[in-house]
């Protein structure tokens, strides 16, 4: 992947759930991969791709962090805050954004991705924070701050944000990250297993997610290879979250109602 360009990942969506009723799904998809650092930078942008500028496809900072907008720094000033807030300083490097973008303006982002890289070399930096930022369908929103992570190793985090109503709220989430050279070129996979309990060597995952997809420069023809072949793909993430709800609901998977979401928005 080439760095401090904008890129965009062509794979899939995979869900597998092992109980108390098995039920799995795998759907195509595509997200974006900015750098988002370089991209403050009127110099790193081009004619094809910029942030805030409305098209088929698009990105705006708003539709993250607390959804300023660019006169307060937008989503990137956001990220800086929040990990100054929690003790981190050397975040300095590229900031990469794996997202959905808006689709004829609209979007819905169940779950974003902050790769923060430290400044410690021209490849864009070691990592030193992850921030999942997640969004659930009633409009709120919970991060988890992943703390000197690393690619191909586990993560865990306590569970404290309603998502599912097929799953209660506790136990705790093991992430994983890789990023691989394949034949197709650079290819990124982020796994998200939850666990209804913190014996996680004891158990199976209740639930398995894992997007994943080739990444390419984000040129004319990329986008519109997009659109096409995806055009309804915003409506299509909800579609998929609710078609499989209630198929979750007709095998009778226990429902559990919505909590109030954590007083606090990052748990780290």
């Amino acid at each position: 992947m080439k760095v401090n360009t904008p890129h965009i990942g062509f794979g899939h969506v995979f869900h597998a759930r092992a109980r108390p009723q098995r039920h799995a799904f795998k759907y195509a998809t595509y997200f974006l991969m900015l750098p988002m650092r370089s991209m403050v930078n009127a110099a790193h942008t081009t004619s094809v791709w910029q942030n805030n500028r409305s098209g088929l496809l698009s990105f705006f900072d708003s539709d993250h962090g607390d959804h300023r907008g660019m006169a307060q720094g937008g989503a990137l000033a956001w990220l800086d805050e929040l990990l100054r807030q929690h003790g981190i300083h050397d975040a300095t490097g590229e900031a990469w954004l794996q997202t959905y973008p808006r689709v004829l303006g609209y979007t819905f982002k169940p779950v974003s991705f902050w790769y923060c890289h430290r400044a410690d070399s021209d490849q864009g930096g070691t990592l030193r924070a992850i921030v999942a930022e997640v969004n659930n369908t009633f409009g709120e929103k919970h991060c988890y701050l992943l703390d000197v992570p690393r690619f191909g190793e586990n993560l865990f985090a306590k569970k404290v944000f309603h998502v599912s109503p097929f799953n209660p709220v506790n136990g705790q989430y093991r992430f994983r990250f890789d990023q691989l050279n394949t034949e197709q070129g650079a290819q990124i996979s982020a796994s998200v297993d939850y666990f209804e309990t913190t014996e996680t060597l004891e158990t199976t995952p209740t639930l398995c997610t894992r997007i994943q997809g080739n990444l390419q420069p984000i040129t004319a023809r990329t986008l519109r290879t997009a659109f096409w072949r995806y055009p309804a793909m915003t409506w299509g993430v909800l579609f998929h979250i609710h078609s499989q709800a209630l198929r979750l609901w007709l095998k009778k998977v226990p429902f559990f109602h919505k909590p109030s979401p954590p007083e606090v928005l990052v748990s780290r």
